[in-house]
């Protein structure tokens, strides 16, 4: 069973979704694949889980880097909780670019190369926003694509913590605008 509540960040309002083992989603309310994966019967409830997710995004939205993190429970293939697993890794504040994770992947698979694109899908697929840090993902060349939640979010996100935006750019066009 899966249970929902919203919170309302400055950058729009956010549904979130947890089972007994932890969130399972956190999706803007207009956002690209918004509520994938929410079981079609689930009921609005506050549980200690939601709760201490609300916690973590009022101090995150706070402009503070939040010292716990509540248990997460998402649900995907292999390879998307191997990506997801290296977003949980970058660092408040700093980004990473899909390159950098198909390498990451690449070596812990003991392979000579794997697909940035395929690196950039499942990261675009991860239900659980801003506490999987999708939005510190960027192009090789600093552009600022492929985010679900929005591109001006993202650049809100980084922004909030600190990161050097000055150092990004939004796209005239591409794909994964």
């Amino acid at each position: 069973m899966q249970y929902i509540s919203y919170y309302q960040s400055p950058l729009g309002k956010i549904l979130l979704a947890a089972d007994r083992t932890g969130i399972t989603g956190a999706w803007f309310k207009d956002q690209k694949y918004y509520a994938h994966g929410l079981d079609a019967e689930h009921t609005e409830k506050s549980t200690p889980v939601l709760e201490d997710a609300k916690r973590w995004l009022d101090l995150y939205f706070s402009g503070k880097e939040p010292d716990f993190m509540p248990p997460l429970h998402p649900s995907g293939t292999p390879f998307q909780m191997e990506v997801w697993d290296i977003l949980r890794q970058i660092p408040y504040g700093t980004a990473m670019t899909y390159g950098e994770i198909a390498k990451k992947i690449a070596r812990r698979r003991g392979i000579p190369h794997m697909s940035a694109q395929a690196a950039g899908g499942a990261v675009g697929r991860n239900p659980v926003s801003i506490l999987i840090p999708c939005h510190r993902v960027v192009g090789s060349n600093g552009s600022l694509t492929g985010y679900a939640g929005g591109i001006d979010r993202k650049l809100k996100l980084l922004a909030l913590e600190k990161a050097p935006v000055e150092a990004y750019f939004i796209p005239e066009k591409g794909t994964a605008l």
